[in-house]
């Protein structure tokens, strides 16, 4: 298993401080998610099937009927290279591991590639898998080159996979709402934008063959009763979501200013992290764990990835931690 953000566990074995007392940054997910409504019973006692209340929520939040609910878009990354033969794979570099991962697993010769280099390669390719915007890098492909990569790979029977688990915040850019086209599957996730990565609720867009074809793979009951309610009863929140992007922009905003203050001027981001490459990563990575702040280190590059701090004092306290650390590590001037 490839490694993660948020093994807060592990770090507080490590550094010998209580799991309560660190501020995690580790993981991107909305440190002010959804709140959790109270459930019936019911939504415990019965088997979570004959109730389409999640599919019209999801359909109309995200604007398309061509969908499949799984467990967390994670179920999948995993199951859908098991749906194709033996094929060619770019998948876009640096970005969330486990796709990679899962396609060689899977036994597909798999590339890891540049976005200028997927451009190039696409003659070579059957497969595209990509974030978008990517993880970690913030990265974003404007949609129309995205479709042009979907026309050119499904002329030979080819797909693209985009993981859209951070559009939630610029809904306006997202590819759902032509997912029922042959050859494009789209992932969505109630995990980061809503902060219900424990309720492990995801969704698949593609053409209504490949649904089942995948809806036959997983089996059934993907997705519990209990996680059902919540997030029907999150996608249909409209004011909760408007407020949620407002407050993320603004604290996106805020993360840029102070890293780029403190000589740690972000290379991209998202509303819910940002993201800097610097040769000093792990070096900032320890001295802030020593500190009981945990960030999301990568090794190639070597970079770092902040989520949002959740309130005013955790706010301070990363400020006071930049500031002790920047009189003892020799900072990248931006």
């Amino acid at each position: 298993m490839l490694e993660h953000g948020g093994k807060l566990r592990a770090a507080a074995r490590k550094y010998g401080i209580p799991e309560h007392e660190w501020l995690d940054l580790s993981t991107g997910i909305n440190p002010e998610g959804y709140p959790v409504p109270a459930l019936s019973s019911e939504a415990w006692r019965r088997l979570p099937d004959g109730d389409d209340t999640l599919r019209i929520a999801a359909a109309r939040y995200y604007g398309s009927e061509s969908l499949l609910p799984v467990a967390g878009s994670q179920a999948a990354i995993q199951a859908l290279p098991r749906l194709r033969t033996t094929s060619r794979v770019g998948v876009l570099s640096p970005t969330y591991g486990e796709h990679a991962h899962a396609w060689r697993r899977a036994g597909h010769t798999v590339r890891e590639l540049g976005a200028e280099a997927i451009e190039e390669s696409l003659d070579a390719l059957d497969v595209v898998v990509l974030a978008n915007p990517n993880n970690p890098t913030g990265l974003r492909l404007d949609r129309e080159t995205l479709l042009g990569w979907r026309a050119h790979l499904v002329a030979r029977g080819g797909w693209l996979v985009v993981d859209e688990a951070f559009m939630d915040a610029a809904p306006e850019e997202s590819l759902v709402v032509q997912s029922s086209e042959p050859g494009l599957i789209v992932l969505r996730s109630l995990g980061k934008f809503f902060g219900l990565a424990g309720a492990r609720v995801g969704f698949v867009f593609a053409d209504p063959d490949l649904l089942h074809a995948l809806e036959e793979e997983l089996g059934p009951w993907t997705v519990t009763g209990p996680a059902q309610a919540i997030a029907a009863k999150a996608l249909s929140d409209d004011a909760w979501q408007e407020a949620s992007r407002v407050r993320l922009a603004i604290a996106s905003a805020r993360l840029q200013r102070l890293l780029t203050e403190h000589r740690l001027a972000p290379s991209g981001g998202t509303a819910l992290f940002q993201w800097i490459r610097t040769s000093q990563a792990a070096i900032l990575h320890e001295q802030l764990a020593r500190r009981g702040i945990l960030a999301r280190l990568f090794a190639s590059p070597a970079s770092l990835r902040f989520g949002l701090p959740g309130n005013e004092l955790q706010w301070q306290r990363f400020t006071q931690a930049l500031q002790e650390i920047g009189a003892h590590v020799a900072m990248e001037t931006p």
